[in-house]
């Protein structure tokens, strides 16, 4: 009878399996999520970023081999699944080797992306009134404004320009709001002036994105709102892969062009296994100033069939609202009232709780 074998020894050999691409090892990728010692019988539980990497044969037999060779292993089963977004967050940045300057100074417990599949909707509005409600409710909060060739957050925010400053070990301290004092990192924080344009492709957009991740030093933060660019290219794909998505808030308006698109949205998610918030429909209606009429200018509301379709929450629908407007372009977004806005964030906050149990 051969020697019992301790987990341990299975775990130090897995430390020589490596990822056919990288080269480095699946146990410093997070890659081994389990180990299971029965007797001679080893199960593994291996954690692939996606379920459909073409490289996934050649990730299980590296693991297999190597857990074969410890003495005394007499079967190898391994059982695979899908990396959750704070799983496949750490990948990437292991896989990419990223050391950002704010590495290990920052707890952030959600990060929360705000996606449309289509520009003009209002993505960025939605996005900057769930940062306002959110701190009206005592939260931490962040904005890190992912539209790099679009920005509009700072316009909303600053009334007066600001620019961010560099701290601790070079890391970079984003401007705080004057009102409620949320935290904004935006590539227009750093432009000579709000109107020059950022003519980059993907891979630069890309490393920008992670970087406002990597090195801004956020701090403590109950929620990170994650302002992203329409579609679902470079962009998007960056922040799904790289950061540890709680999961995405979609905003659509009563056009069926708006509602095709940001299903395309949706199916995105799904497939990189991000949860879905729920859905905020922009523009739904306008209120008549003499009689109170709610006009629906654009066509009845499609949001409570999408959100059916895809099975998530309805969060709530937004006017044409004049007021909001005004505050979005002198730079007081935070001065909307809460009465407008606050429903939908109530809504959010249950979808979180139950995401979360």
């Amino acid at each position: 009878m051969g020697r019992k074998v301790k987990e341990e020894w299975i775990w130090e050999a897995l430390k020589k399996a490596k990822h056919p691409e990288t080269g480095k090892s699946l146990v410093e990728l997070g890659m081994i999520r389990d180990v299971k010692v029965k007797g001679g019988r080893v199960r593994l539980t291996v954690a692939l970023p996606f379920k459909n990497v073409p490289v996934k044969d050649q990730i299980v037999e590296n693991a297999r081999k190597a857990v074969e060779g410890v003495e005394g292993v007499e079967e190898v089963e391994v059982e695979l699944v899908e990396m959750t977004p704070r799983e496949r967050s750490r990948f990437m940045e292991v896989q990419e080797g990223r050391t950002g300057a704010a590495k290990g100074m920052n707890e952030i417990d959600r990060v929360i992306a705000v996606m449309s599949g289509k520009g003009g909707v209002g993505k960025s509005l939605v996005a900057g009134l769930l940062a306002v409600e959110l701190r009206r409710k005592g939260f931490k909060v962040g904005v890190l404004d992912a539209d790099i060739t679009g920005p509009s957050i700072p316009k909303m925010f600053l009334p007066f320009p600001k620019r961010p400053e560099v701290g601790p070990q070079n890391a970079v301290i984003p401007v705080e709001t004057d009102l409620l004092g949320i935290k904004l990192i935006s590539i227009n924080l750093f432009l000579p002036s709000e109107d020059e344009a950022v003519i980059w492709r993907g891979p630069l957009i890309g490393n920008a994105i992670k970087q406002f991740w990597d090195e801004v030093l956020w701090g403590e933060l109950d929620y990170l709102i994650v302002d992203l660019p329409p579609g679902t290219s470079d962009a998007p794909l960056t922040v799904m892969q790289a950061l540890p998505l709680t999961g995405v808030v979609l905003v659509t308006s009563p056009q069926e062009l708006a509602g095709m698109v940001v299903r395309k949205a949706a199916r995105m998610a799904q497939r990189l296994n991000v949860p879905l918030l729920g859905l905020v429909e922009n523009m739904s209606y306008v209120v008549c100033p003499k009689c109170g009429e709610r006009i629906e200018i654009f066509g009845p509301s499609r949001a409570s069939a999408i959100a059916n379709a895809f099975d998530i929450p309805f969060l709530g629908r937004l006017p044409i609202d004049p007021t909001i407007t005004r505050l979005c372009d002198e730079g007081w977004i935070e001065k909307y009232p809460s009465e407008r806005f606050g429903h939908i964030v109530e809504e959010l906050l249950k979808s979180i709780e139950k995401l979360e149990g």
